[in-house]
């Protein structure tokens, strides 16, 4: 199986702000520059772009019917939340998603990591309970996609009867779209196993990995990673941009957002203290702090970041979705200079 690589479409405005330490990007879409990145993804040889969700962005669903309809190749992965909407209405969006797009949609389901932002949404169930209603959720997404007539389902958070609808998932090769789910508690991974295609999470050392990525493999269930991309021809190159990341950011947006009363495990121990920043020779997370949890890096020249990708998929990880500062550069470099390394070392390895 080749591993798969997707990227973070950047926020409207993130490009430009990128050179400016500490400054924001802008909640409303900047079409003509994410079209840009959107092609730039297509000939960099990217599977799919995350569209992420929360109250600092614009909506998803119509941001990728924009896209959707103005790209070839790529596909999406977009980012939505159980309890926004119905999971009928859900349905028929996604569908129509398909329809537009030649079925190039795929799902992260994220469940919210902050009680505080849930509420202002109308959500006041606590972590564990999000995830018992993602799961009925999911359970009557998959029965419309599987296409057995009407749908009727009653449990403790959605009661559906004979719910109809024409439009199908209309693409060359599923019937249903890639369900990503992340989250490393209990409830998170029971979820994940029972209706994701792919387990996501934020990366971390190969070997503390190891054992849940095993785990999620034998239920036959893929293992994606989050994380992002600091590389150069040298790793002394490569380790100096990474260290300049210090300088920027928003350290008290991050904090506001992501620390303050998260109730997410997985962002618990994103942030959590440890003796040193280095977890390997190249995995760093000197950024997190002050540029958020998907900030974990991955350091060093093409062939060290090839090396360390090889690491993961030796134990069973086969998808990545990356983000780099500048985006846009760090994505041309790796389309240039280390996917057809990787592709290489692939081929010769089979």
């Amino acid at each position: 199986m080749a591993i798969r690589f997707h990227w973070r479409l950047p926020l409207g405005g993130e490009e430009a702000a990128s050179a400016a330490a500490g400054a924001s990007p802008s909640a409303l879409p900047d079409f003509a520059a994410q079209l840009a990145f959107c092609r730039l993804a297509e000939r960099c040889g990217i599977d799919s772009l995350l569209t992420a969700c929360g109250f600092y962005m614009p909506d998803p669903i119509p941001l990728v019917a924009a896209l959707g309809g103005a790209t070839r190749t790529v596909r999406f992965l977009l980012a939505y939340r159980p309890g926004l909407l119905s999971p009928t209405l859900f349905v028929q969006q996604v569908n129509t998603l398909a329809a537009l797009s030649g079925g190039r949609i795929s799902l992260n389901v994220v469940m919210g990591h902050s009680a505080e932002e849930q509420r202002a949404y109308g959500d006041f169930l606590d972590h564990d309970e999000r995830y018992r209603r993602a799961d009925e959720f999911l359970e009557v997404c998959r029965a419309f996609w599987r296409g057995e007539g009407e749908v009727s389902f009653s449990g403790q958070h959605y009661r559906i009867e004979n719910a109809r609808l024409k439009i199908p998932f209309a693409s060359p090769d599923r019937q249903a779209p890639e369900i990503y789910l992340g989250g490393s508690s209990p409830p998170a991974l029971a979820v994940a196993a029972r209706h994701g295609d792919c387990w996501l999470r934020l990366a971390d050392a190969p070997e503390a990995l190891r054992p849940q990525v095993e785990e999620m493999r034998r239920r036959g269930i893929e293992v994606g990673l989050r994380l992002s991309l600091v590389s150069r021809p040298t790793r002394e190159e490569a380790v100096a941009a990474a260290y300049a990341l210090l300088d920027g950011g928003d350290t008290e947006f991050i904090r506001q957002v992501f620390v303050q009363g998260s109730d997410s495990a997985t962002m618990t121990s994103a942030f959590a203290s440890r003796e040193s920043h280095w977890l390997t020779p190249w995995l760093w997370n000197g950024a997190v702090a002050s540029r958020g949890a998907s900030a974990i890096c991955l350091v060093g020249s093409p062939e060290e970041v090839v090396a360390g990708v090889l690491e993961y998929r030796r134990i069973g990880v086969t998808q990545f979705i990356f983000s780099g500062w500048p985006n846009s550069q760090a994505l041309t470099y790796f389309g240039e200079e280390i996917l057809p390394l990787l592709r290489a070392r692939e081929e010769n390895a089979s």
